[in-house]
């Protein structure tokens, strides 16, 4: 089992930027490529994110390409997503999700990732 933590989350002005944490636990060594997912009232669940565990290649979403930045720690199983320039259109909330699948088509699934955190709410108002 691997339990995540997020922390981070908060309200932000439109331009503002907040940095995400996620915190693993338990067989971490178990987990490969770690997600952040985010889910909006009354929208499906979309991917923003995704780093592997080795190489730390990242991958992210059209909507946030330029605009976040994801960074692990392997030495403290943390992963961060460093948000800027954020929008209205970014309030959701958030979630961290570890896979152990190694296919990078497979990481903008959220079918695909085995563990996930209990979420941590952004607000970005206009």
């Amino acid at each position: 089992q691997v339990q995540l933590v997020e922390s981070g989350g908060g309200l932000v002005h439109t331009g503002g930027s907040l940095r995400l944490s996620c915190s693993a636990s338990g067989r971490t060594f178990s987990s490969n490529t770690m997600g952040w997912f985010r889910q909006a009232p009354g929208k499906e669940r979309e991917f923003v994110a995704a780093i592997t565990q080795i190489g730390g290649y990242t991958y992210y979403a059209d909507s946030v390409k330029g605009r976040f930045t994801q960074s692990r720690d392997n030495a403290n199983n943390t992963v961060y997503l460093q948000m800027n320039s954020l929008k209205p259109d970014d309030t959701a909330v958030y979630y961290c999700a570890a896979t152990r699948v190694s296919f990078s088509r497979a990481y903008y699934y959220a079918r695909n990732y085995d563990y996930w955190g209990q979420g941590t709410q952004v607000t970005v108002s206009s």
